[in-house]
């Protein structure tokens, strides 16, 4: 139901009706927060993110082309934007080897609870290298399909399945003990 919401937004805007993007923004404000957040790691760098994003879509709406529905163009721009921002200032990173292995002591089998473990997953996903970390984000936090992620990153779907392969093996190597349980999806 969003993407005719959004095709019909989209013409009104361009028809010149500009209250008209306010309903995109509602509609997408929050999975761009949120996407910011997983790159950034800061709620009010996420939100300024996110919010020239937005900017960004406005200025260009007159580019998007209609062969993929508009979300993947506005997270394909929103990417890019938040990509180029950590390039310009770099996030102070963490080597993988230095994160502790989670334990949970409450658990009665030394093993993670489902909150733990999700936690431990995605501070082990921040600190992969900018390419698989990437990929992971939009595959497995966004749900989003092999060819959506591809377009969105601007890569083959070959390159985008090897840095997910090659991701998922860095954090098994990292954290053994949450792929002893149901294992992340394959792409």
């Amino acid at each position: 139901m969003s993407a005719i919401d959004d095709q019909a937004d989209v013409e009104r805007v361009l028809a010149g009706d500009i209250s008209a993007f306010e309903g995109i923004v509602r509609r997408w404000q929050g999975p761009l927060i949120n996407l910011a957040y997983r790159f950034f790691r800061d709620r009010g760098r996420a939100e300024e993110m996110a919010q020239e994003a937005f900017l960004r879509a406005y200025r260009a709406l007159g580019q998007w082309r209609k062969d993929a529905v508009f979300s993947t163009w506005l997270f394909a721009l929103a990417t890019n934007l938040y990509r180029s921002e950590l390039r310009r200032i770099p996030a102070r990173t963490v080597p993988l080897e230095d994160i502790a292995e989670p334990v949970d002591a409450r658990a009665s089998d030394g093993g993670l609870e489902d909150h733990d473990r999700d936690l431990a997953v995605r501070r082990a996903v921040g600190v992969l290298p900018a390419k698989y970390r990437e990929a992971l984000i939009l595959f497995y936090f966004h749900d989003m399909d092999v060819a959506t992620a591809a377009r969105s990153l601007g890569l083959p779907e070959g390159t985008l399945k090897a840095r997910l392969s090659r991701g998922r093996e860095m954090l098994r190597g990292k954290l053994p003990q949450l792929f002893t349980v149901p294992r992340l999806k394959e792409a």
